[in-house]
């Protein structure tokens, strides 16, 4: 099942807002209008409702005479209005008339050759509607010049009819331009107003096991998406105060099992020496290291606000001096090649000096128990730990550092050691690698920041 791409919430908020002005500004415009109808103000005000029946009803027979059909808006009129007259002509000299002039107008109907358009009123001064007016029209039958009176009202069909004119004229444009605004000032609207939720973001990329306590910002987050940051902090909370739990019961069970080893230790080198002893010993000595790694573990997490200057080459140093007569035992050469008398770093010196020692530990008990197990320190500042045994395949060079991690099932595992290594670079802010040995082997390399 393929997931859905996040939709955009700038162009979301851009189409509906650009689409709810279209509709708003629609439901204005026929408000109005209906406003206007129900008040009578378009009706009482409409003087052309004769001349626009009269326009849809002409047309011309088959001689070519100008002739009106019987539609249904001309009965209507014909019935409202008991005197209806009009005067209709073309230039061609057709012409059709109907009832009877008023007297007041009869000198109009001689010059209507020299009258375009024109509104006439019985009395002085400007009425609305005019008694009759003089209006050339466009029609089915041409251009026709009319002369009538202003007796007709305004027809709802008629209105509605020019309802898509008024929009595509009107509304639309109008709409348009409005949807133009709406697209260039809503993503600067919605980057202002969410805001908030990008401090939010940049906090939320800050949090790590190591960053404990990191806490969203509420400042400037829209009051919608409060309770969601609300609820992020929570569980926050929730998971260090867990955290927090469970390192104080790897810190006391790793105390807890020091008394233990120690006696058990005791125990053993008071046993007469066997075969068995020497592998018992061999395995109190792990489980005692293990107990130390995991004290170092969470030793790791107070360490970085006391750095200071250490050497990389007498950390090595005292830690093949250490480790050499086990290394001697266990069938290995031992060998120390730094590359100059001193090499510093900024850092914690028992937390490298335990990570160099885990190293070597670990090419002690998976180098094969022969060959050379060299420790060399170069610039600008790095260790490395070679062994010549049968290296580590490159696709488990990754999770080799997993706490616990078993290379073969039948190994003991690298217990806490080389992830104890990785948490001690990342806390110098450097990193541990696994790379080929020379010729065969493993070759480990810590690389720090150079002082």
């Amino acid at each position: 099942m393929t997931l859905r791409r996040p939709r955009s919430l700038k162009w979301s908020l851009v189409l509906r807002i650009a689409l709810l002005q279209c509709a708003m500004l629609t439901l204005i415009i026929i408000g109005i209008v209906g406003a206007l109808l129900a008040t009578g103000l378009i009706p009482h005000d409409y003087e052309d409702g004769s001349l626009d029946v009269l326009v849809d009803a002409l047309a011309r027979d088959a001689k070519g005479d100008l002739i009106l059909k019987d539609t249904p808006d001309l009965i209507t009129l014909r019935s409202n209005v008991p005197d209806l007259w009009f005067i209709i002509r073309d230039k061609q000299g057709h012409r059709l008339q109907e009832g009877t002039v008023p007297a007041t107008f009869q000198p109009f109907v001689g010059l209507l050759d020299n009258i375009s358009d024109a509104r006439i009123d019985n009395a002085i001064g400007e009425a609305a509607p005019p008694a009759g007016k003089i209006r050339w029209s466009d029609t089915a039958a041409g251009s026709v010049q009319i002369m009538t009176g202003t007796k007709g009202g305004l027809s709802l069909l008629r209105l509605l009819m020019e309802a898509p004119q008024l929009f595509l004229q009107g509304i639309l444009p109008l709409a348009g331009l409005m949807a133009l605004a709406t697209l260039f000032a809503t993503p600067w609207v919605v980057r202002g107003a969410l805001s908030g939720l990008g401090h939010a973001a940049t906090e939320a990329e800050r949090i790590d096991i190591d960053k404990r306590g990191v806490r969203l910002p509420l400042q400037d987050v829209p009051k919608e998406v409060t309770p969601l940051v609300k609820a992020v902090n929570a569980a926050l909370e929730r998971l260090d105060k867990g955290y927090e739990r469970h390192k104080r019961f790897l810190t006391d069970a790793a105390h807890e099992l020091r008394t233990p080893v120690a006696i058990l230790n005791t125990r053993l080198a008071s046993l007469p020496p066997m075969p068995e002893r020497a592998r018992l010993l061999q395995d109190a000595a792990r489980l005692s290291t293990l107990a130390d790694q995991l004290l170092d573990l969470q030793r790791l997490d107070r360490q970085a606000e006391h750095f200071k200057p250490v050497d990389l080459v007498v950390i090595a140093r005292n830690v093949v001096v250490d480790l050499a007569p086990m290394a001697f035992s266990a069938g290995y050469e031992m060998s120390f090649e730094p590359v100059a008398k001193s090499v510093f770093v900024t850092g914690d010196r028992t937390a490298i000096e335990r990570a160099a020692t885990n190293l070597v530990q670990n090419a002690i008990e998976h180098g094969g128990n022969a060959g050379k197990i060299t420790v060399s320190v170069t610039t600008p500042a790095v260790i490395e730990v070679l062994d010549e045994g049968d290296g580590v395949p490159l696709g488990e060079r990754e999770r080799i550092f997993e706490p616990f991690y078993r290379l073969h099932p039948r190994d003991h595992g690298a217990g806490l050691g080389l992830n104890l290594v990785q948490e001690m670079m990342q806390l110098h802010g450097g990193r541990i690698e696994i790379l080929e040995g020379n010729p065969s082997g493993a070759r480990f390399r810590m690389t720090f920041p150079a002082a």
